[in-house]
């Protein structure tokens, strides 16, 4: 019997062993700003100083403005098929939200969706306008919602993609992870790469048309200095059901959805279309949760028909 637990003791230290150097292996450190800067800024990024934050943005072309709002652990360039399609019609100007991207955490880790309205709306006033078109993705799609709730007057049109809002039985993996008291250390220091490919796997509708530049970005951004412990901090806040606001919002809005959404399911796109008073749906079948980044000409084609219809003859693209 001395034996028989002599010999599992050592299996047991032997598995910690090999835990432990595994883990280590997938140690990362931050990535400071300035590296960052300059492989992902370039000519059209600008910073403007909000709430102790240096917030990057992109501010390119002429016509109405149009803003768009990423979702959770993106950043400004999931947009850039969109961006280069719609500054023909639009002054298209995307940002890096707080916790995310070039920009960061914020100094006081405020990061209530009230407190990112707010600092969406210091960022326009900056940049003086008055009255914008909104669109964002999940949790930047749930921002573009309750700005237009805040500051009705302010948003011309909504288009909410795959937006969050409504409960979930079952919020997305990497989120759970993130509200794991247990987990949260390791997840500061310990990011394996195809930990951060399997979970934008899970964003598609088809992972084999994700490129190698797009999981390197994706987990350069995650590894940017602070940005871990933000998103550890903003996962773990109160995530309160505020969706009894979409029956004011009466902005027109074009929801849109991808079918194979494993992040927010597919039947809150029909949610969203019933509360809200002045909607309509266009669902993707060949998209997930990123439309905008899986089928980007196809979705911002769209966008663009919905932004300039008023009725009118709406000029083909070149």
């Amino acid at each position: 019997m001395k034996k028989f637990f002599k010999y599992l003791f050592r299996l047991i230290f032997l598995l910690i062993l090999i835990a432990a150097i595994g883990l280590g292996t997938q140690y990362h450190a931050d990535i400071p700003l300035s590296s960052l800067k300059s492989k992902y800024a370039n000519n059209e990024s600008q910073f403007i100083a909000i709430e102790g934050m240096d917030i990057h943005y992109r501010d390119e072309g002429q016509g109405a403005p149009l803003l768009l709002l990423h979702g959770t652990g993106a950043s400004l360039h999931t947009w850039n098929v969109w961006a280069e399609k719609l500054q023909l019609d639009f002054r298209v100007i995307r940002m890096d939200l707080p916790a995310y991207g070039l920009t960061g955490p914020h100094p006081k880790a405020e990061y209530e969706p009230s407190r990112y309205v707010e600092v969406i709306h210091q960022f326009l006033k900056e940049l003086e306008i008055d009255t914008v078109y909104v669109a964002g993705n999940s949790f930047g799609g749930a921002l573009a919602w309750q700005y237009a709730y805040k500051y009705p007057k302010q948003v011309k049109k909504m288009i909410l993609v795959d937006p969050s809002g409504f409960a979930q039985d079952e919020p997305p993996r990497i989120i759970k992870l993130a509200r794991n008291p247990l987990v949260q250390p390791i997840l500061k220091y310990i990011t394996p790469k195809f930990f951060v490919s399997n979970n934008l796997k899970s964003a598609y509708h088809d992972p084999s048309v994700i490129s190698d530049e797009l999981k390197d970005r994706y987990f350069d951004m995650a590894l940017r200095e602070g940005n871990r412990q933000a998103f550890i901090d903003r996962a773990s806040g109160s995530m309160l059901d505020e969706t009894a606001k979409l029956t004011a919002i009466t902005t027109p809005t074009l929801i849109m959805w991808g079918e194979s959404d494993t992040w927010i399911p597919l039947e809150n796109a029909y949610k969203f279309n019933q509360v809200l008073v002045n909607s309509q749906l266009i669902t993707y079948p060949e998209a997930g949760h990123v439309p905008m980044e899986e089928i980007p000409v196809k979705t911002s084609g769209d966008a663009r028909e919905f932004l300039l219809g008023e009725g009118e003859e709406i000029p083909e693209l070149n």
